[in-house]
């Protein structure tokens, strides 16, 4: 009996220090609790920005004129040379009329010989020595020698081929010894008017029906009037110094694109646009006092654009922004923040809805501030 009591007690101080050291050990273990992390964070302002929608465009002379031959024959002269500038009228190439010089001598023998029948009859018809009707033929047939005399002559003239418009003259496609005629697929070359060029673009119909419900004015007239000075871009990225007016929109839906098109009108004095060229028309759009975010203290998630909004007690959470445009690094929002909302400015993939930070706020141009493009 003693030794069991004895053996009980020996049991007992054994789970006592067993259950001592497991205390001490869980002291030991405990983590110490997280601290708040630093973030900077930068408050919602508002600003008046541009922005601009960009659509595609090809570029043609205000006058585009192609040159071709009203006959057949062989090209002698070029007169002029690619890129220089013509007048209307004005020579560009000849044709060979050696056969049209002949057929000329032959038909002007035949009017000069029915010039003769038709003398010769006057004096008849008045002594009534002939009818009248004998004389009428001569005459009828005297006509169409003059007729034919004169057809031929003018085919000669179109042997002289004119530029129909003043402007510049583009690619010569043929040369000395080429025959051409009035049924030849290319043109000899083009003339074109590049004073003024012309930009043409296209708008989708939804795009389309925004810019008639958003522009001011009542008719499409009103509102094509009402419309900013756009831009060009060129293909080089560069904008052209020029600002352009957009003068008519077409009338019809084009059934194969479902699209609009626009044209717009540069002025061109330094040459430097022509036929054939390409861009981007750059057409601005104002937004006052809007609510801007930078790019850079938002990230995406499933297709939505998020920001850290600061909250009570310094904890952050989610925020889905709608945005109307983006402008440089700046988002033009339309909901999700206001002006004076804080948000966290950088750092953001550590970041996890509730989580407390240290604020250390940041000026907001010094996050918004133009990115530097190093490479081209």
């Amino acid at each position: 009996m003693k030794k069991a009591i004895k053996y009980i007690a020996v049991l007992a101080g054994a789970l006592s220090l067993v259950s001592c050291g497991g205390d001490q050990n869980s002291k030991a273990n405990a983590a110490p609790a997280k601290q708040a992390m630093p973030y900077p964070v930068t408050e919602v302002p508002t600003k008046t920005l541009t922005g601009y929608t960009t659509y595609p465009v090809s570029i043609e002379g205000m006058v585009n004129s192609e040159v071709r031959a009203k006959v057949s024959g062989y090209i002698t002269d070029v007169l002029v040379d690619e890129g220089e500038k013509v007048n209307k009228g004005q020579v560009l190439f000849r044709l060979e009329t050696q056969s049209l010089n002949q057929d000329a001598e032959a038909a002007k023998a035949n009017v000069n010989a029915a010039q003769v029948e038709v003398d010769k009859l006057k004096p008849l018809v008045e002594k009534d020595i002939i009818s009248e009707v004998q004389l009428e033929t001569a005459k009828a047939k005297l006509q169409q020698a003059k007729s034919n005399y004169n057809s031929i002559t003018a085919n000669i003239g179109y042997a002289n081929i004119k530029s129909p418009v003043d402007g510049y003259v583009g690619a010569i496609r043929l040369r000395e010894g080429a025959l051409v005629s009035p049924t030849s697929q290319a043109p000899l070359t083009t003339v074109s008017d590049i004073s003024k060029v012309y930009a043409y673009f296209s708008l989708s119909e939804v795009d389309y029906l925004n810019f008639l419900q958003n522009n001011e004015g009542e008719t499409v007239e009103d509102k094509i009037e009402n419309m900013p000075k756009v831009e060009l871009e060129l293909a080089n990225g560069n904008i052209y110094k020029e600002e352009g007016t957009i003068e008519t929109i077409n009338s019809q839906v084009n059934a194969n694109t479902g699209s609009i098109s626009f044209r717009a009108v540069f002025d061109n004095p330094s040459r430097l646009l022509t036929n054939g060229n390409s861009g981007k028309i750059r057409i601005p759009k104002i937004y006052e006092n809007a609510v801007v975010v930078p790019q850079e203290a938002t990230y995406e998630k499933q297709g939505k654009i998020l920001v850290y909004k600061l909250g009570e007690n310094n904890k952050v959470n989610t925020s889905v922004i709608e945005v109307l445009a983006s402008i440089d690094n700046l988002y033009v929002v339309k909901s999700g923040v206001k002006k004076g909302d804080s948000i966290v400015a950088k750092g953001l993939a550590k970041l996890r809805p509730d989580t407390e930070i240290k604020p250390q706020p940041v000026a907001f141009d010094s996050i918004a501030k133009p990115i530097e493009q190093v490479f081209r």
